[in-house]
């Protein structure tokens, strides 16, 4: 893809959209779960998921400011918000943060068609002509 700076090959493209339909499916297993708000107090157990994702948030905000070409930037920002709320479900728990199901699930959508643009792109940048 022209312009791009991370997501330079068309494989690297395809192997960053399998992560978001992955992720999306994740995402809608959020709609039968619930997140209970988390504390200090709770156990190491809990601990995991807000690390896992504030680290995962950490690294696509980087990778939105390291990008190159605007689609890059906006399939990396889509990511980044996406996990960003799924930190933000994690540490309040459902009742305050329900939406964050909502807005994961839009976020990993636009991300996959960001992705399936970014695709066709190098697709046809590939073609000789």
């Amino acid at each position: 893809m022209r312009g791009a700076f991370l997501l330079t090959t068309r494989k690297r493209v395809i192997v960053a959209l399998a992560h978001s339909v992955a992720f999306l499916f994740i995402a809608f297993l959020g709609f039968h779960s619930t997140a209970h708000p988390w504390s200090a107090a709770a156990p190491a157990s809990l601990w995991a998921l807000p690390g896992v994702y504030l680290i995962v948030s950490a690294i696509l905000a980087a990778l939105t400011a390291l990008s190159g070409a605007f689609l890059e930037r906006l399939y990396f920002g889509f990511c980044a918000t996406s996990a960003a709320f799924g930190l933000g479900r994690q540490i309040l728990g459902d009742p305050p943060m329900h939406a964050a199901v909502y807005v994961r699930v839009t976020m990993l959508s636009f991300a996959i068609l960001t992705g399936v643009i970014m695709l066709r792109a190098s697709q046809a940048e590939s073609i000789p002509g």
